[in-house]
């Protein structure tokens, strides 16, 4: 930890995210605050927040990036039965606060969480100035599935999802992929799980450029 990067309050710059490390892969930097301002700064420079309660803020940007391009959204045979049967009801920053809570609950292979109540508190306000966007699966009048993440340009920058209902976390990512159609979906950090919805590695530099190219444009969510 003494040897990543400080960034003083006084002068709070992002450095080049060619200097992050290799392992742990992307770590680039570390500062005591996290904010509105500073998050949006780090989205525009392909680095993102990712830290445990009790840690600095930890500053991320992995070579390669794990994203998704919408028109490459793998709909499987099964997949493509739920969305016949269209069990969900279908709604976006109706209860973005509410998604991040259940993003935040442990899941079964993980007893801690990420989301600390310092960054539940940054994205709520990001989510009121209109930066950030939930999409969320409704049924019989309940949450029961959803992702959040930041809109920037016509990137989605995707936070995290849940479910409670078989598919529901899917079905949102569908409608981001169908309905709303970013340029791109940044999915920060490759899983397996992400590979079967057809994300895919890019180069860090390719996707800084993207980024960096795209912030003209916008969406509606």
């Amino acid at each position: 930890m003494s040897q990543i990067l400080w960034l003083e309050d006084t002068n709070f710059q992002f450095p080049n995210v060619n200097t992050a490390f290799e392992e742990p892969d992307g770590l680039l930097a570390a500062s005591e605050r996290l904010t509105p301002e500073l998050v949006i700064e780090a989205y525009k420079k392909g680095i993102f927040p990712w830290y445990s309660a009790g840690q600095p803020v930890l500053w991320w940007s992995p070579n390669p990036r794990c994203v998704l391009y919408p028109e490459k959204f793998h709909i499987s045979r099964s997949f493509r039965r739920t969305l016949n049967n269209n069990p969900f009801v279908i709604k976006t920053n109706t209860a973005f606060r509410e998604v991040m809570l259940a993003c935040a609950k442990p899941r079964s292979d993980d007893a801690g969480t990420w989301i600390t109540e310092t960054m539940l508190d940054v994205y709520c306000q990001l989510h009121q100035a209109g930066f950030a966007h939930s999409i969320e699966c409704w049924f019989n009048n309940k949450l029961v599935g959803g992702m959040y993440g930041l809109k920037l340009g016509d990137i989605y920058f995707g936070e995290s999802m849940f479910s409670t209902m078989k598919n529901a976390s899917k079905v949102a990512m569908f409608y981001l992929c169908t309905t709303i159609k970013p340029f791109l979906i940044d999915a920060q950090v490759y899983s397996k799980h992400l590979e079967t919805l057809g994300a895919e590695e890019i180069d860090r530099k390719y996707f800084t450029e993207l980024v960096k190219s795209r912030l003209t444009y916008s969406i509606d969510i």
